[in-house]
């Protein structure tokens, strides 16, 4: 009996894939659908480049994604991830990937009404579409107290219950590790991200430091460059070392 379209795309949308079977390998199989997922890490890290890698292989896995912006245009965002080889310009134009720009916040009410709107958009968007990425939330979390953080993130929780999953980048230095603890225990999946020199070059390393419901092992360390036209390329971390 040949399987109904619905049914395969029900199946695609169990995993959140990078589109890179090496990658996903590391992050244990990769994010199951319904999560919410943080992704941290230090300037130039590779935060953006994670989250539209994610996108990029969700799209091609049939989902529908909406990306949050708060550091560029949509036209900018395009053109960055067709820079690196992950254009997504037919699902921009076919409404399968929506952009939204958001200003950066820049007082507590600017912060706490962007909460608002944005649970409220989120709530909308629940049924409609499947994957969420909001980059970065730094602005907002560094306005308001961290209880209308975790209220925040908690009632993102909630949403994430409808079937969706939805990712967000902080910045390392947003938080003491103590609230940092709290944000990552709430989280279904923590991905790390930090800058380390290995030898005579600079490379990006993301720790796959928590990832609950995988199929596999996680706890991995990927280390990798960002190339254009390339995207994220794995180095090996011998060669990093040489």
């Amino acid at each position: 009996m040949a399987v109904e379209q619905a049914e395969i795309e029900d199946i695609q949308h169990k995993v959140i894939s990078t589109g890179s079977a090496e990658i996903d390998k590391k992050m244990g199989g990769g994010i199951p659908h319904g999560s919410l997922i943080l992704i941290e890490g230090q300037s130039n890290a590779g935060k953006s480049v994670v989250s539209q890698q994610l996108a990029h292989g969700a799209l091609n896995n049939g989902a529908r994604v909406a990306m949050y912006t708060t550091e560029q245009t949509t036209r900018s965002l395009l053109r960055q991830m067709e820079s690196l080889s992950l254009d997504v310009s037919d699902f921009y134009l076919l409404g399968a990937f929506n952009v939204y720009q958001v200003p950066a916040a820049m007082s507590e009410t600017a912060a706490v009404t962007a909460f608002d709107k944005l649970l409220a958009h989120w709530e909308k968007l629940a049924g409609h579409f499947d994957v969420i990425f909001f980059d970065s939330l730094t602005s907002f979390v560094s306005q308001v107290s961290d209880t209308k953080t975790l209220q925040f993130l908690t009632a993102a929780k909630d949403i994430v219950d409808r079937d969706i999953t939805i990712f967000f980048t902080l910045h390392s230095h947003a938080f003491e590790d103590s609230m940092f603890a709290r944000i990552r225990s709430l989280c279904d999946a923590h991905l790390r991200l930090r800058v380390e020199e290995m030898g005579d070059m600079l490379v990006k390393v993301l720790e796959v430091a928590k990832v609950r419901g995988a199929a596999k092992t996680t706890g991995n360390i990927i280390t990798f460059d960002v190339e254009p036209g390339l995207g994220m390329k794995i180095v090996p971390i011998s060669k990093a070392k040489a």
